[in-house]
Formats: C-alpha cells, sequence, structure tokens
C-alpha cells in the first residue's frame, strides 16, 4: 500500500489545502493529512480545531485521515511508515522553498522520505492561509477562499480582537 504524508499548518484550511487532499488522495492509497504543531508561529486556530476542521473537511474522502505531529517531518514519517510527502506549489518562488525543504527531509532520513510536489490549480494559485486571515481580520468576505462552515468559524476568531 503506497501510503504519503501532506503536513502543513492549514490555519486556516482553504481551499487550495484541499485541492490537493483531495488530488492527492486520487494518487496513494492512504492519504495522513498531517497538522504541524510549530511553537514558534502565532497561531489562530489551536492544533486541535485545525484537526477537527480538516477531519470534518475531508470526512467523505475515505482514504484521508487527520492527524498532527511536532518536531521534525522526517522523524513523524518515520514513525509512521510512510516515504512519501506531497506539497502544494503556488509559484516559482514556493518551489525554490519547497525544494530546499524537501532536499533536506531527504537528506535527514538518509534517503527515504522523497517529496511529490503538486502545482496548485489556476483558480487557487493566488490563495494562502495568510491572505484569508489578513481579509478576515478586515471583515472581509472569505467565502470564495475557504470551506462554507470554515467561514464562520475564522470570523469568530476576529470578533474579540
Amino acid at each position: 500500500m503506497k501510503s504519503a504524508i501532506y503536513p502543513g499548518s492549514f490555519d486556516p484550511l482553504t481551499l487550495g489545502h484541499l485541492d490537493i487532499i483531495k488530488r492527492a488522495s486520487k494518487m496513494f492509497d492512504h492519504l495522513t493529512v498531517s497538522v504541524l504543531d510549530n511553537k514558534a508561529k502565532n497561531a489562530l486556530f489551536s492544533v486541535e480545531e485545525r484537526v477537527s476542521i480538516l477531519k470534518e473537511a475531508t470526512k467523505d474522502l475515505p482514504n484521508v485521515s487527520v492527524d498532527s505531529f511536532s518536531g521534525l517531518l522526517v522523524d513523524y514519517a518515520k514513525q509512521k511508515d510512510i516515504h512519501v510527502s506531497v506539497r502544494g506549489l503556488r509559484a516559482v518562488t514556493d518551489f525554490e522553498y519547497e525544494l530546499q525543504i524537501a532536499q533536506t527531509n531527504r537528506k535527514l532520513s538518509d534517503g527515504s522520505l522523497d517529496t511529490v510536489f503538486l502545482t496548485t490549480s489556476l483558480e487557487y494559485a493566488y490563495l494562502s492561509s495568510s491572505s484569508v486571515k489578513e481579509i478576515a481580520a478586515f471583515h472581509g468576505d472569505i467565502s470564495q477562499l475557504v470551506p462554507n462552515f470554515v467561514v464562520e468559524l475564522v470570523h469568530d476568531k476576529y470578533k474579540d480582537k
């Protein structure tokens, strides 16, 4: 069985992320979408909230599971016995950054973790979690950027700010 990991912050989950998840789920027997618990970032949603959001968004994809991890991806992948990481690319600048990470992960894993890059569908090429948060912070319309049920969750986070 060929399995892969799609790691990320998913803060918040966007339609671009969901597009990559759906496409990767067709390429692999099993896809683990895993939320990185990055203590260095000031996240809008807790890890538990992001896992819950991802579980809801992927509930109709039977070969997708959702998890979280902290630390190095290579250690997590080894623990799960997964040898492929999936990453989405929006632009050339993403490729340069992601290529360095992929090469580092391959080196740290002694060659056991490869990275598959999926180019973002054109309709989501402009989209990032950061832009969603910025638009939401100014009470803008994010309904075309995130799954429907996530719109209110994001706006609720900014009600008290």
